[in-house]
């Protein structure tokens, strides 16, 4: 396997890490060979994420990309693999796809043994980088803000209902950061008229908003999911579309 540390960015000035997990498109060999018809486009990924945050790294901030594809492993998501919403959702190892289709050919799921390796070479070193980061920030600056970026189709019936708001924004009910911050988030957004939004809507946060965001301890996460359709198509080739991504 490719090592995950060239995945993240020479360390910024600023105290914010920008993590993007679900950018990655590389495979495995055997979920290469093993995927569905519908999955071999790799259909939820967050096409272009790191294009879009790209501006964050003359700001200052720290970036870390993940490289593989949530098919091989779901970086936000726990390593026990416990469920994060009572909602339909994806697992540690996509078995399905947002649409409910499924992930891989029959007999084609790797084994218990595969998954554990990509438990050990993906997983643990990517949150390793992101504890590490977070504390490098946190004893530079006195504190360390973590912003987890993902973005999804405008409309995915299986897992919501309706059209998605343009920014999902998760503080894991308010858990995750002060109470200041989503304050100043909330007055950013209601400044604007252009994009609709909501806070711990369908999306609250993953495991990485919720497993690092501790205000207490001067370390504070919140995620944005935001909708594709405002920077990208949503159908194949996921085509970037360079006015709605300036003007988002």
């Amino acid at each position: 396997m490719e090592n995950v540390n060239e995945g993240f960015s020479t360390p910024g000035k600023l105290p914010l890490l920008v993590s993007s997990p679900h950018a990655g498109t590389q495979l495995t060999p055997e979920v290469e060979t093993g995927l569905s018809k519908a999955a071999r486009g790799l259909p939820d990924t967050d096409w272009h994420i790191p294009l879009l945050y790209d501006f964050v790294r003359d700001l200052g901030a720290s970036v870390l990309i993940g490289h593989y594809s949530r098919y091989v492993i779901d970086l936000n998501r726990p390593p026990d693999n416990q469920p994060l919403y009572t909602t339909a959702t994806t697992g540690l190892f996509p078995e399905t796809l947002f649409d409910g289709t499924p992930t891989f050919a029959p007999g084609k799921t790797p084994d218990a043994s595969q998954r554990q390796g990509y438990i050990d070479q993906i997983w643990q070193p990517s949150h390793q980088q992101i504890q590490q980061e977070l504390a490098r920030l946190k004893a530079q600056h006195g504190y360390a803000l973590l912003f987890d970026a993902y973005s999804i189709a405008s409309h995915i019936p299986r897992l919501f209902e309706g059209r998605l708001p343009d920014l999902n924004i998760g503080t894991n009910d308010g858990v995750s950061c002060s109470p200041a911050l989503t304050g100043a988030i909330e007055s950013v957004c209601a400044a604007q008229s252009d994009y609709s939004w909501v806070i711990n809507g369908r999306f609250r946060g993953g495991y990485i908003t919720r497993a690092y965001g501790q205000p207490q301890q001067q370390i504070e996460a919140v995620q944005l999911e935001l909708a594709q359709l405002n920077y990208t198509d949503e159908t194949p080739p996921y085509a970037w579309q360079q006015a709605r991504a300036t003007q988002l």
